[in-house]
């Protein structure tokens, strides 16, 4: 199973995403293509600052698959989709 499919059972569901450059994104995934652009709704920006923890709140996102570290998914999403192999 690639990492796609299982980032596809995740559409419509929150997810955490860790950026290139240290940015938390915390959102409702509602799409991504073959480079793993992603389009969040409902979202909150997190951002580590010399002042202190920024935080954000947004309606959309749209981010470059090529900033993105890591993609953190619900546990039980994962356990589904491992119930199935």
């Amino acid at each position: 199973m690639k990492d796609v499919e299982l980032v596809d059972k995740c559409i419509g569901s929150r997810i955490h995403i860790i950026m290139k450059n240290d940015k938390e994104i915390v959102g409702t995934l509602l799409g991504f293509d073959d480079f793993v652009n992603m389009l969040l709704e409902d979202v909150t920006e997190y951002e580590s600052t010399p002042e202190g923890r920024r935080i954000t709140k947004l309606d959309q996102i749209l981010l470059n698959g090529n900033n993105i570290t890591m993609v953190l998914l619900k546990v039980k999403i994962i356990r589904a989709h491992l119930n199935k192999l």
